[in-house]
C-alpha cells in the first residue's frame, strides 16, 4: 500500500509539473477570429442587399466585437485562476511527498532498530554452522542478506555476509564434512526492489519537480506569455498630451510611417526602426508611446526592461526572441520597452549577471537588425539614464531617433493642469495659470499628483469644490511634507527655528537674483522643523555664476542668524549645508566657474571624479576652492543680517507669535 501511495504521489507531481502553468489562448484566439470573420462575412452579404441592412449589420458587428473582447478577457481571467490552482496543487503534493518520505524513512529506521536483536553477526553465523546448529539458510540472488533458521530457536534471524563467494565455499566445505544444511536460493522480485529504487530516486524526483515549478513560475513554459498586449485600439491620443508640441510634431512622422509605409518606401525613405525617449521620471515618456499607438491605430506591445532579466541564464535572450516573434505576427505594431537601461547598459567582459545582461542586449541588437522592409515594426524605448546605454543601441539603424522629453514650461504646465482637472470640481476663483507659475520644474506626473492631493484635501475639509487654499496646501504637502500641528515644540526650539527661517527670508530679500518670499513657517512639515517658501522662479535654461553664488548666501542665511543671535549653531542647517556644498562643488568641478581650476569638467558620466588628470594635488585645490565659495557666502549672509538686525528680531518675534507669515505680511516689514 505504501509503495502504491508513493508511486501515485510521484506520478501526480510529474504530471502537474509538465502541464504549462500559463494557459494557452491560441484556441480561444482562433475561435474569436473565426467568430469575427463570420460576422464580417455576414456583414458583407448584408451590405450587398440593402443600404439600411448594412448600417444595421455594422452595429451588430460592433456589438459582437465588444462581446468577443469580453469573452477573451473573461477567458484570460479564468486561465490566471487555473494557473494559481495548479501551483497550489503542485506545492501541496510536493509537501505531502516530503512528509510521507520522512515518515517512511523514520519508520524504516525504527523497524531496523527493533530488529537489531534478531540480527546474527557473521562471526556468530560461522560458529553456528561449524557447530552444526543451522537448520536452514535462505538466500536471495544478488543480495548479501540471509535468513537463518537455527535448530535451537523457533524464530528466523537475519545475517549479512561480506562476500557471497566465500560464504558459498564455506557451506560446500561443511556439506562435504557431513554438516547437513538446507540451502534455498530465491530470485529477487521486481516488486521487492521498488522501495530501494524509490528511495534512491526520491531526492532527484523532488529536485526535478521543484525546478520545473520554479521554471514555470519564472515564465519559461513553452506556452507561457512573457508580455501583455493591450487592446488594439487604445484610447490615448496626442490630444491627451500637453506641453510637448515640438516633440509631438516629431513623433507624428512615426504615426505616418505606421499608417502609410508604402508612401515613404516609394520615395526611397527607410522606416525608422527605433525611437528612444529620454527624460526625467514623470515627463510622460510612456504616455507618448501609447499615444503613438493610439494615433496610428496599431497594436501596442509593452514590456519593462526588468522583465527580461530573471534568475535563469538565457531567459532574457529567450524573452527578447518571443517578444519580436509576436511583433512580426501582428505587424504593423509598436514594441515599447520601458526602462531600457535595465538591459541596454554598456556591455562588460565580466561574468555572472553581467554576462546574462550582455546576452540579452546582444539578442535585442540582433532582432532590431533583422527587420525587413516589409515588416512595419517600430521599437519605442524610454529611459531616464541615457548615459548608461550601450553605444551599439544608439547608432543609426537601431534607435534612429533620440528625443528628449523635458519638463514642461509654464504654458505646458497650464495645459497639463487643464487636462488633469477635467474630472475635478474647481472653485470659480481658482486660477490654473497661477498654479503653473508656482510649479516651475514640475513634471506632468507631479502636477497630476498635486491636483489629486488637492481633491483629497477638499474632500477632507468638506468643501463643495477645490479652492485655492486646497491647492496651496497640496503644493506644500508634495514639496515640503505633511504639516505636523500636533507636535509639541519647546520655546527654545521655537525661538531657534524662528530666527533661522527669518535669516533665510531676510538674506534672500536683499539678493537681486533670488525670488520673493511666499511664506515663512515654524510649524514642522515632513522632516523639516520649519520652512521658508519662495515664489517659483521663471523657467530658465541656464543659471549664471552670480545666481549660484547668491543661492549659496541665501542657503547659509539660517545658520548665520543662529550664530549672530544665539551665539550657537544647531543641526537644523544640515540640509542647507548639504545643498550649498553640492552647488559649490559643481561650480568648481562641473561648470568651470573657478578661476583657479579653470573651465574644466572633472566629473565623468558615471558620477566619479577624475582628479588625477590634472595632478596629484588637484583634490586639495578643489577642496580649497569649494571652501572659499562657502566661506565667502557665509560672511556675506552674516553681513546682510548684521545690517538688518531690527528686521531680524521683528520677523522672528512675529513668527513666534503667529507661527506663519505670508507674502503680504512679510513685505510690510520692508515698507516701514
Amino acid at each position: 500500500m505504501r509503495r502504491k501511495i508513493m508511486t501515485a504521489f510521484v506520478c501526480a507531481i510529474m504530471t502537474i509539473s509538465v502541464i504549462p502553468v500559463y494557459a494557452d489562448d491560441t484556441q480561444t484566439d482562433q475561435a474569436v477570429t473565426t467568430e469575427v470573420s463570420t460576422e464580417t462575412a455576414a456583414t458583407v452579404q448584408e451590405t450587398k442587399r440593402t443600404q439600411s441592412k448594412e448600417q444595421h449589420k455594422k452595429k451588430t458587428t460592433s456589438k459582437k466585437h465588444t462581446k468577443t473582447k469580453k469573452i477573451k478577457s473573461k477567458k484570460k481571467e479564468e486561465n490566471k485562476k487555473l494557473d494559481i490552482i495548479k501551483l497550489v496543487i503542485l506545492t501541496i503534493l510536493l509537501i505531502a511527498l516530503i512528509v510521507v518520505s520522512i515518515v517512511l524513512i523514520v519508520k524504516r529506521q525504527t523497524n531496523d532498530d527493533e530488529q537489531d536483536d534478531k540480527v546474527l553477526a557473521y562471526t556468530e553465523l560461522v560458529k553456528e554452522i561449524q557447530n552444526k546448529n543451522v537448520e536452514k539458510i535462505e538466500m536471495t540472488v544478488g543480495s548479501t542478506t540471509l535468513k537463518v533458521k537455527l535448530k535451537d530457536e523457533e524464530e528466523e534471524k537475519k545475517a549479512i555476509i561480506p562476500n557471497t563467494q566465500v560464504f558459498m565455499e564455506l557451506i560446500q566445505s561443511q556439506t562435504l564434512e557431513g554438516n547437513e544444511i538446507k540451502l534455498e536460493q530465491k530470485t529477487r522480485s521486481v516488486i521487492s526492489q521498488i522501495p530501494s529504487y524509490f528511495f534512491s530516486i526520491l531526492p532527484t524526483a523532488i529536485m526535478v519537480a521543484l525546478f520545473i515549478m520554479i521554471y514555470k513560475m519564472q515564465g519559461l513554459g513553452d506556452k507561457g506569455q512573457v508580455y501583455e498586449e493591450t487592446e488594439r485600439k487604445t484610447k490615448i491620443t496626442f490630444d491627451d498630451i500637453a506641453g510637448l508640441d515640438e516633440e509631438k510634431a516629431e513623433l507624428k512622422e512615426i504615426v505616418e510611417f505606421l499608417k502609410e509605409p508604402k508612401r515613404f518606401t516609394e520615395m526611397g525613405a527607410k522606416i525608422p526602426k527605433g525611437v528612444l525617449l529620454y527624460g526625467k521620471p514623470g515627463t510622460g515618456k510612456t504616455l507618448i508611446a501609447k499615444a503613438i499607438a493610439g494615433e496610428a491605430d496599431v497594436p501596442f506591445i509593452s514590456m519593462s526592461g526588468s522583465e527580461f532579466i530573471e534568475m535563469f541564464a538565457g531567459l532574457g535572450a529567450s524573452r527578447v526572441r518571443k517578444l519580436f516573434e509576436k511583433a512580426r505576427k501582428i505587424s504593423p505594431c509598436i514594441v515599447f520597452i520601458d526602462e531600457i537601461d535595465a538591459i541596454g547598459s554598456r556591455r562588460t567582459s565580466n561574468s555572472g549577471a553581467e554576462t546574462e545582461n550582455n546576452q540579452t542586449l546582444n539578442q535585442l541588437l540582433v532582432e532590431m537588425d533583422g527587420f525587413s522592409s516589409e515588416e512595419t515594426i517600430i521599437v519605442l524605448a524610454a529611459t531616464n539614464r541615457p548615459e548608461m546605454l550601450d553605444k551599439a543601441l544608439l547608432r543609426p539603424g537601431r534607435f534612429d531617433r533620440q528625443i528628449t522629453i523635458p519638463a514642461p514650461d509654464i504654458a505646458g504646465r497650464e495645459e497639463i493642469l487643464k487636462i488633469h482637472s477635467k474630472d475635478k470640481k474647481l472653485a470659480n476663483d481658482v486660477s490654473l495659470h497661477s498654479i503653473a507659475e508656482d510649479t516651475a520644474g514640475f513634471t506632468g506626473a507631479e502636477l497630476a499628483n498635486i491636483l489629486n492631493e488637492a481633491a483629497i484635501i477638499a474632500t477632507k475639509n468638506q468643501h463643495n469644490a477645490i479652492t485655492n487654499d486646497d491647492l496651496d496646501e497640496a503644493v506644500k504637502k508634495v514639496t515640503v511634507g505633511l504639516e505636523k500641528t500636533s507636535r509639541k515644540i519647546s520655546d527654545k526650539d521655537k525661538k531657534l527655528t524662528a530666527y533661522h527661517e527669518a535669516g533665510h527670508a531676510i538674506v534672500s530679500q536683499f539678493l537681486p537674483t533670488q525670488t520673493a518670499v511666499k511664506e515663512i513657517s515654524i510649524v514642522p512639515r515632513g522632516v523639516a522643523g520649519g520652512y521658508t517658501m519662495y515664489k517659483s522662479d521663471e523657467d530658465k535654461s541656464f543659471i549664471s555664476k552670480t545666481e549660484m553664488e547668491e543661492k549659496l548666501i541665501a542657503l547659509l542665511g539660517g545658520r548665520a542668524a543662529e550664530k549672530i543671535v544665539l551665539d550657537d549653531i544647531s543641526t537644523g542647517a544640515s540640509n542647507d549645508i548639504e545643498v550649498a556644498t553640492e552647488i559649490a562643488k559643481n561650480m568648481v568641478t562641473v561648470y568651470g566657474m573657478s578661476d583657479v581650476v579653470g573651465p574644466i569638467c572633472l566629473k565623468s558620466s558615471d558620477g566619479n571624479y577624475e582628479y588625477q588628470l590634472l595632478g596629484n594635488n588637484m583634490e586639495d585645490i578643489i577642496g580649497q576652492e569649494v571652501k572659499k565659495l562657502i566661506d565667502t557666502a557665509y560672511k556675506s549672509a552674516q553681513q546682510i543680517l548684521l545690517q538688518n538686525m531690527d528686521l531680524l528680531h521683528a520677523i522672528a518675534a512675529e513668527l513666534i507669535a503667529k507661527e506663519k507669515i505670508n507674502e503680504e505680511e512679510f513685505n510690510k516689514f520692508f515698507m516701514q
